[in-house]
């Protein structure tokens, strides 16, 4: 018979052996499909997409896992990394459908029992979507709390049906047949135990990558796969930044330095600035004492503005050093934040990573066009800056003042304080004593600009002028002799006219006279009181001038 013999032909047998194969992978393929799931095997992760990870398990075909298969510990998956799974059964696609769950279902009430005492995890399926949460198979029905499924919201709680979890039972009534199961417990435990592994890998010193997670004011808080580290706002730049949403953004990979771990309180400081190339290295050599550089304002304080000239280096404006004179109570008054200066540098201290700048110094010295301008003996005019009990202070320019003591102010009456007369913002006229522009120190005087007798008598004569005056004082062949009120002049004896000095007494009387023997004198009246040709102490007499220093305020005689 043709079919018997076809039957037994090696074709035949070829074909046989093969659908044996087929069916012995089709039996050991259901044996898997109705697997339990407590079989563990390794499998390597072949692909990802954005709904599945693909691993190669040894079979004909591949495994697959949910994306949230790897949430809950917030792991990270890539190809090439070994995961250990168990195999549910195969989907309509024919990839295995695989669980990373090791927990076995309990089968029966006892072992129910036995779980919820050793407060065991157990493996599950999520069933529906219920009232107040979600419907789970544990081998029995069981119901887990919205709050405790560990989804945020309704849409999320639709794609765990048909999900294996793995949860703890937390409530267990036989006789009721009641059971509530927990979900997140198992997530929070996960994630304790991720951040305590975490913590324990990490050290300080560490150059970590994270995840910007959120933002203050304060500073960004960053995470290292299941811990956060804080990154200060001080810390983010080597340049200053007001908020560090400035330069950073919510999901944002970061590469930041370890700075401090404290275990007790859970605390990580990060640093971005340290991982940068520190400024202050080359500082000495880029900026000069005397250099003219330009920088932005960064704040201002009491005592002075602080300049930015490059990312990481600041440099500080003191009050002293923003303007020649000596008016500014605040620096505001002069700069503001934002605001771009010109600055010269006036020392570079890379140790204490300080740097000096001057303002007024781009303005120009004004003690040195003051001393150009200003003379000895010259007139100038001032504004009262600013009163002392000792004198007051006459602004001449800008950065330029003068003092004028206080017995310098008047000549007419002695003064107890400078405001008796003055006030400040007066505008006054003085006369230049001194100058002295290394210690920045000009000595003035009101009272010489008043007009006094010795001032008119210099006005008034002139060399060969015939005076009258009396002799004050003798002493060798030099006699002082008095003109008027506050008028002395000198003059030189003759050999041949004798000098007799009279005593205290004749010179008294003299004194009593003398009013009325000048104005006699000054007069005309040429009586003589003594021989011509005698020089005494209280002798009135007529002189020639024989010389005037109007400058000095200096008269010299001879006998007329």
């Amino acid at each position: 018979m043709p079919n018997s013999k076809s039957s037994d032909s090696p074709d035949t047998q070829e074909n046989s052996q093969s659908f044996q194969d087929i069916l012995s992978e089709f039996e050991q393929s259901h044996k898997r499909r109705t697997d339990d799931g407590s079989r563990q095997i390794v499998g390597t992760v072949v692909a990802i997409t954005a709904d599945s990870v693909l691993l190669d398990i040894g079979f004909k075909s591949e495994g697959v896992l949910p994306p949230s298969a790897f949430g809950a510990t917030r792991e990270t998956v890539k190809v090439g990394d070994k995961v250990t799974v168990s195999v549910k059964g195969r989907n309509e696609e024919g990839y295995y459908e695989l669980s990373r769950s090791k927990e076995r279902r309990p089968t029966d009430w006892t072992a129910l029992e036995k779980a919820f005492n050793d407060k065991a995890v157990v493996s599950g399926t999520v069933t529906a979507v219920v009232k107040g949460g979600l419907s789970v198979d544990v081998g029995v029905r069981a119901f887990m709390p919205a709050s405790r499924s560990g989804a945020r919201d309704a849409a999320e709680m639709e794609k765990l049906v048909g999900q294996d979890i793995r949860c703890r039972i937390t409530k267990l009534d036989v006789t009721e047949e009641d059971v509530v199961v927990d979900r997140r417990a198992i997530s929070e435990d996960e994630e304790k135990a991720a951040r305590e592994r975490r913590y324990s890998e990490l050290q300080e010193g560490d150059i970590v990558t994270g995840t910007v997670r959120s933002l203050t004011d304060y500073g960004a808080f960053v995470d290292l796969g299941g811990v956060d580290g804080l990154l200060h706002v001080g810390e983010i730049s080597l340049a200053r930044i007001s908020k560090p949403s400035d330069v950073l953004s919510v999901g944002q990979e970061v590469q930041a330095k370890v700075l401090k771990i404290d275990a007790d309180k859970r605390r990580i400081s990060l640093g971005m600035k340290q991982l940068q190339a520190d400024p202050w290295a080359t500082a000495a050599d880029k900026y000069k004492t005397g250099e003219r550089v330009r920088g932005t304002v960064t704040r201002v304080a009491d005592f002075g503005a602080f300049v930015e000239l490059e990312p990481g280096i600041e440099g500080l404006i003191h009050i002293s050093e923003m303007s020649w004179s000596k008016r500014i109570k605040t620096p505001s008054d002069v700069v503001k934040p934002g605001e771009t200066v010109e600055v010269i540098v006036l020392g570079v201290n890379t140790a204490e990573r300080r740097l000096s700048l001057g303002l007024k110094q781009t303005l120009g010295d004004p003690w040195v066009e003051a001393a150009k301008k200003l003379a000895v003996g010259s007139e100038v005019e001032g504004t009262v800056s600013s009163l002392q009990k000792f004198g007051a202070f006459l602004q001449l320019s800008e950065g330029v003042e003068g003092m004028v003591h206080v017995s310098e102010i008047s000549a007419e009456k002695r003064i107890n304080h400078p405001q008796d007369i003055l006030k400040v913002g007066q505008t006054v006229k003085a006369l230049v004593l001194a100058i002295d522009t290394e210690k920045r120190q000009l000595r003035l005087s009101m009272k010489q600009l008043v007009p006094t007798g010795l001032d008119e008598f210099l006005q008034e004569h002139k060399p060969g002028d015939t005076v009258t005056g009396r002799i004050t004082d003798v002493s060798g062949k030099v006699a002082k002799v008095e003109l008027g009120e506050g008028t002395v002049a000198v003059c030189r004896i003759p050999a041949e006219a004798p000098a007799k000095e009279e005593s205290q007494a004749s010179a008294k009387a003299d004194l009593s006279s003398l009013s009325s023997m000048l104005q006699a004198q000054w007069k005309g009246d040429t009586r003589k009181t003594k021989s011509k040709a005698e020089v005494y102490v209280g002798q009135i007499r007529s002189f020639r001038i024989s010389a005037l220093d109007v400058p000095s305020k200096k008269i010299e005689l001879e006998l007329a």
